[in-house]
């Protein structure tokens, strides 16, 4: 290739100022036994299984994950960086949809262990039946 000594020392740079192109060193390292690692499936369902249905049966509108491990749930209320914060309060930390460009929406991530998901439907709840009550965001 004609230049290619030039060609590789701008890629490089670009690399180099976006500082998130070139993996890490340990992840260098850590690259042989990825391969070797595997996702618990059953937990992820057991978990999905266990938390939509709570949330469903509140009154939230969720999706049904079937190949991710995560759920939309849309937020009660229309801004969903408030409602964010409401759960937040209450323990739950989620993504709301505006970050993704969904907004009226949040992501919930089915990957926290069990004791988490079950101390996250309590503050479903508690988010819910504070947004019910009419109080006031304060965050």
């Amino acid at each position: 290739m004609p230049d290619a000594g030039r060609l590789r020392q701008t890629l490089t740079l670009a690399q180099v100022i976006t500082g998130f192109a070139f993996a890490n060193a340990d992840l260098q390292y850590a690259l042989p036994r990825l391969e070797q690692l595997s996702i618990d499936l059953d937990a992820l369902q057991r978990r999905r299984d266990r938390l939509i249905p709570a949330l469903r049966e509140m009154g939230y509108e969720t999706s049904l994950p079937e190949g991710t491990f995560y759920s939309m749930v849309r937020s009660p209320i229309p801004d969903d960086l408030d409602f964010a914060s409401r759960l937040r309060r209450h323990g739950v930390l989620v993504l709301p949809g505006t970050v993704v460009e969904t907004p009226g929406w949040f992501r919930i991530s089915l990957t926290a262990n069990d004791e988490m998901v079950e101390r996250g439907i309590k503050g479903f709840r508690r988010a819910l039946d504070e947004v019910a009550a009419g109080r006031l965001s304060s965050a």
